[in-house]
């Protein structure tokens, strides 16, 4: 059975692949189409948010979601459920990191974060993905292994994509200032 592609994917492998490879000298095509997926994933209203505490409500701070992934003392259910927690942490992570690395020190993206924690934290997450390698994680634990090894390369590679595909968009009308 075949997966449907998200209708923005092309372009975002293209954007991604531009960059790591062209400006980077980084080759690695299934981290490129990781990456174009997670940035799709990330297009869906909620997905950005969407590990969720004991109450239901999505949960917004790093620490917090880091304390969710844990199964022995966190609310993660189980060990699938943590590599769940973990997989999304290293995305939130990557996403934020080279999406918008100017707003973590800012302090317009979480309280108290920087940027160092959020590479940390993403690193991390993707090297504990990374040992979910048996069964059916097998296939997959070597891609978040070289995840982790690379991640600062992809949050890099992330940030030339989007200020490439900044300069193909048309310029935001400007609101009136009261």
């Amino acid at each position: 059975m075949q997966t449907q592609v998200h209708p923005l994917e092309p372009y975002f492998r293209q954007a991604i692949r531009n960059s790591y490879e062209n400006r980077l000298g980084f080759f690695d095509p299934e981290v490129t189409a990781y990456v174009a997926r997670v940035l799709c994933e990330f297009t869906v209203p909620g997905n950005l948010f969407k590990l969720r505490d004991a109450a239901g409500r999505p949960i917004e701070d790093l620490d917090e979601m880091i304390d969710a992934s844990d199964p022995v003392h966190g609310s993660a259910s189980s060990f699938d459920a943590e590599r769940q927690a973990r997989k999304h942490i290293g995305n939130y992570a990557l996403f934020i990191a080279g999406m918008y690395p100017e707003a973590v020190d800012a302090g317009r993206c979480a309280r108290h974060l920087h940027l160092g924690d959020l590479i940390q934290a993403g690193k991390e997450s993707f090297y504990i993905v990374s040992q979910f390698n048996l069964f059916e994680y097998e296939e997959e634990a070597p891609l978040f292994s070289r995840l982790f090894e690379c991640f600062e390369r992809c949050a890099l590679g992330l940030t030339l994509a989007r200020d490439e595909m900044s300069e193909h968009l048309p310029p935001m009308p400007h609101s009136p200032r009261k």
